[in-house]
C-alpha cells in the first residue's frame, strides 16, 4: 500500500523573469511588470510530498523530523530572503519562473529521499498561482 505524506515550508525571495537576451520591451510584453529591472519579490508556500510504502518498523513513509530538517537545511536556508536571480546559483542562466524554481527544488532534494520513494513538489507563487512537479 503506498501513501502520501507532505509537509508544508514557505520562504521569502526576490525575483525578476527576463531573457537577456530581449529588448526591455519584449521582456514587458511577455512577462510584465514581472520583468521589473528592480526585481519584485513573492512569500511562496512549498508543499513537499512523498509517496511510498509505510516502513513496517517505524510505521512511516518518511520520518517527518527528516524530512522538515532537510527542507530547512536545503531549501528554505538556501532560497528564504534572497533575490534568486543574484544570489542562487542555480538561477544565474535559468529564469526563476514558478516552474523553474520548483524543478530546482525537486532536484535538490530528490538524491536525499529513498530512491524507492516517489517525491513530488507544489510550490505556490500567490495563493491562486502554483505549480507541481514531480520529476
Amino acid at each position: 500500500m503506498k501513501i502520501k505524506v507532505s509537509r508544508k515550508a514557505h520562504f521569502n525571495a526576490a525575483h525578476r523573469l527576463y531573457r537577456a537576451d530581449w529588448s526591455d520591451e519584449k521582456n514587458f510584453e511577455i512577462f510584465g511588470k514581472c520583468s521589473n529591472a528592480n526585481y519584485h519579490g513573492h512569500n511562496y508556500e512549498l508543499i513537499v510530498s512523498v509517496y511510498g510504502e509505510i516502513d513496517p518498523e517505524t510505521g512511516f513513509v518518511i520520518d517527518m523530523k527528516v524530512l522538515k530538517k532537510l527542507i530547512q537545511e536545503k531549501i528554505e536556508n538556501v532560497l528564504d530572503h534572497k533575490n534568486l536571480n543574484i544570489e542562487v546559483s542555480q538561477f544565474k542562466d535559468l529564469n526563476p519562473t514558478a516552474e523553474n524554481i520548483a524543478v530546482v527544488i525537486w532536484n535538490i532534494l530528490r538524491p536525499h529521499i529513498n530512491k524507492a520513494k516517489d517525491l513530488e513538489v507544489v510550490l505556490y507563487e500567490t495563493p491562486r498561482n502554483f505549480v507541481t512537479y514531480s520529476g
